[in-house]
């Protein structure tokens, strides 16, 4: 009975979630340069538009309302993929770029923009040229610590520690050498939401929507390795197979929301906490409630970054950056302690 009522409390919790998210990004179609009433966004979204209005129409379901489902897709991503890497390594401050992801996009994003190219895969040239170079970095640093058999799980987060200092580095080389390209590369670098319409959560959506559901129907395995690999392996686990598989999801997971949104930090480090304190450590429920934790945060802070400093607009990644490093401080206390 008890049971029951533990596991209905933490479904409430989620639809709370799943409720509130709604709910800001209803509100959030009126923040901006031009502050709409509900009234206007509803007849906006409904269709019930007139000569007068066929402005407010426009800002609605062509900028604002595709930039609200981007921010929620990333949040979602950035969210999950932050839980679990958070149950994978056994560390409160792992997040989605423990592994590599965000300097392995930088540097993707960086050498199309240096070198031109074409898009593909639903993505225009340089997304796609960071979602490849996420891939590939997660892919790299998995690959180096399990090629000899199964590695402990500590080795894939000083790994990918190593990697990203180093394709870090070849990203600032590239960007004095095309000093020409230096402005685009720090604004990507930066993260935004602005300017991404339709075609960013057409072509992110898909590979979020995989990622997620991977992490998703991981949870239980997630579960068992965050008692650690001992345990792990005396329930009969596949260790590399499954960390495997996990890095993989939430690789996905965060080069699609990287290669659409450029590198937005903390995200992936706060919501698995937040979501933490509301359904508890088991990852069935954490999973979901932290993909709806960072699509309510990022929401929140695109509308900061877009109203703060009004008439400009903050890229949101600075902004989290900003908000995020004493949460940081104050796990890593919680944490020493």
């Amino acid at each position: 009975m008890r049971g029951r009522c533990a596991v209905k409390s933490r479904t409430g919790r989620l639809m709370g979630l799943l409720t509130l998210l709604v709910a800001v990004g209803l509100l959030s179609l009126g923040v901006g340069s031009v502050w709409l009433s509900p009234g206007e966004i509803f007849d906006a979204l409904l269709g019930r538009t007139s000569s007068d209005s066929m402005q407010t129409a426009t800002i609605v379901r062509e900028l604002r309302l595709p930039r609200i489902l981007l921010g929620s897709l990333v949040g979602l991503a950035l969210g999950a993929a932050g839980a679990a890497y958070q149950g994978l390594f056994r560390n409160p401050l792992a997040d989605p770029y423990v592994i590599g992801a965000s300097a392995g996009s930088a540097l993707g994003a960086t050498l199309v923009m240096v070198a031109g190219g074409a898009g593909a895969l639903g993505f225009g040239a340089i997304p796609l040229g960071g979602f490849l170079g996420a891939m590939a970095a997660a892919c790299l640093v998995y690959l180096t610590t399990t090629w000899w058999g199964p590695a402990p799980i500590v080795s894939l987060l000083l790994a990918g520690s190593a990697v990203s200092s180093f394709l870090g580095a070849v990203v600032w080389l590239l960007m004095v050498l095309h000093d020409e390209d230096l402005a685009r590369i720090v604004l990507w670098m930066m993260g935004s939401l602005a300017g991404r319409g339709w075609s960013a959560v057409l072509g992110g959506g898909p590979y979020i929507a995989v990622g997620f559901l991977g992490l998703c129907a991981l949870a239980r395995p997630l579960d068992a390795l965050s008692l650690g690999e001992q345990p792990a392996q005396a329930l009969g686990l596949p260790l590399k197979s499954i960390s495997g598989l996990i890095v993989a999801a939430a690789s996905l997971a965060t080069a699609a929301a990287v290669a659409v949104a450029g590198v937005i930090g903390f995200v992936g480090l706060i919501a698995p906490h937040l979501a933490r304190a509301l359904v508890g450590a088991r990852h069935r429920y954490l999973i979901p409630a932290s993909g709806l934790a960072g699509a309510i945060l990022l929401i929140l802070a695109d509308d900061l970054a877009r109203t703060v400093a009004a008439p400009i607009e903050l890229p949101v990644g600075v902004l989290t950056a900003i908000l995020g490093g004493p949460f940081f401080l104050v796990v890593l206390r919680r944490s020493l302690r």
